[in-house]
């Protein structure tokens, strides 16, 4: 499913290294099937699905009554289940109330892996504004830490936000989203046939954005970026792919400047398995977010694609990505720079093909190098086996922050 990248491609390695796997989670589709749990296995895992509509057309008050609503359901799920060690992936920050409550109830120990700093994002975008809820979010964020054998974070920033609890350092392993490298490599032909699926691309290059339209994704960036590049007469487009709560407001104000159908274009999510084409048929992708400070620990899977689809990234945020792209010329990192500048950069650089060949090598260098799935997928094997001992480690040491 979108979204779940990362949870069935550790636990298929899991799986491949022995382990029996239960996956307990939401169907996040309509209500059809009911209110029951269902079960399946994918790639060897035994998938426990509950059905809780959840999009993210949501309000923060309905995702958080969705939260809820599965956190009780998995609390039973996870008890029955047994297992030797629990391992409770987040956001949302709620998702240890079943696993701490399982985990304590079949005497056995629990891993926590924040992948979002919460409640810090929802308090800087103001969704949670009342005190008590942010004393309540606060404890509940260091009740999951301190109930947990290890934590994993997955960026150096997040390790940061854990550390500043209390917790101890040492038990903190960074295990960042992954480049799955075999899957994105470059496949020429479907890289024609996207573009030949869309006349209105023509010859020229185009950047594209690939996820979420949510409040925190700043995609009206692009909006911006499309009216520079059109006063500039540059002919590069611009394709926006995805779904979420300001995708309409976001077309509203494409088609207000003039620039809807013109540079930019609009497409609807899809499959995770089309990605490569996409990457592979375009001259650079984007990650992009409000610039603040809470958003710039995030370890968004856009940037690990691109990586893996050997395509520099346009970066519009601060953060240790910022630092990575700058560290090793694979991109452009724009943050605080005016649109215009960027515009003329922009279109100076995607019509470079020496630029664009070296920074596409790049960029598969690193994501080889430091970020490969494989790599992080074992790392993260050997800290849920190392917590299943139930011995101190050293868990920070089983994965290395060497690329910053």
């Amino acid at each position: 499913m979108s979204g779940g990248t990362r949870s069935y491609e550790m636990a298929r390695r899991m799986v491949a290294a022995g382990h029996d796997v239960h996956m307990v989670t939401s169907y996040r589709g309509d209500d059809k099937f009911g209110r029951d749990w269902l079960q399946s296995v994918e790639a060897g895992i035994n998938v426990h699905w509950l059905p809780v509509p959840y999009s993210n057309h949501m309000n923060y008050l309905q995702r958080i009554k969705a939260f809820i609503r599965f956190a009780f359901a998995a609390r039973r799920k996870a008890i029955a289940l047994k297992g030797d060690v629990i391992f409770a992936t987040s956001t949302p920050l709620t998702i240890a109330i079943p696993a701490v409550f399982a985990a304590r109830k079949n005497k056995i120990p629990m891993v926590f892996e924040v992948r979002d700093l919460w409640p810090e994002m929802p308090i800087a975008m103001g969704a949670l504004k009342h005190p008590l809820l942010k004393y309540a979010a606060r404890r509940l964020e260091k009740w999951a830490y301190f109930n947990s054998a290890a934590v994993v974070a997955l960026s150096p920033g997040m390790k940061r936000g854990v550390t500043d609890t209390g917790y101890p350092r040492s038990n903190v392993a960074v295990i960042p989203n992954s480049s799955d490298n075999s899957e994105f490599k470059i496949d020429l032909e479907m890289a024609r046939e996207f573009r030949q699926k869309r006349p209105w691309l023509g010859g020229a290059p185009f950047l594209v954005y690939a996820g979420t339209f949510g409040r925190v994704n700043d995609v009206s960036y692009m909006v911006k970026l499309a009216a520079e590049l059109k006063r500039i007469d540059s002919d590069i487009k611009i394709l926006l792919v995805g779904d979420g709560q300001e995708r309409y407001k976001i077309l509203e104000l494409a088609q207000e400047v003039s620039v809807y159908g013109y540079n930019l274009f609009f497409e609807e999510m899809i499959p995770k398995k089309e990605i490569p084409a996409l990457l592979g048929a375009s001259a650079m992708a984007s990650s992009l977010f409000i610039d603040i400070v809470e958003m710039q620990v995030n370890s968004a899977n856009k940037f690990f694609d691109t990586l893996a689809a050997g395509r520099p990234i346009l970066l519009n945020y601060g953060g240790w990505m910022h630092a990575l792209v700058e560290k090793n010329n694979c991109g452009l990192a724009v943050r605080g720079k005016p649109v215009s500048e960027v515009a003329a950069t922009l279109d100076n650089v995607l019509h470079d093909d020496s630029w664009l060949r070296d920074a596409g090598l790049r960029a598969r260098r690193l994501a080889e190098s430091y970020f490969d799935r494989d790599k992080l997928a074992d790392q993260l094997i050997a800290v849920l086996e190392r917590a299943a001992l139930g011995e101190q480690h050293d868990f920070s040491a089983i994965a290395p922050i060497t690329y910053l």
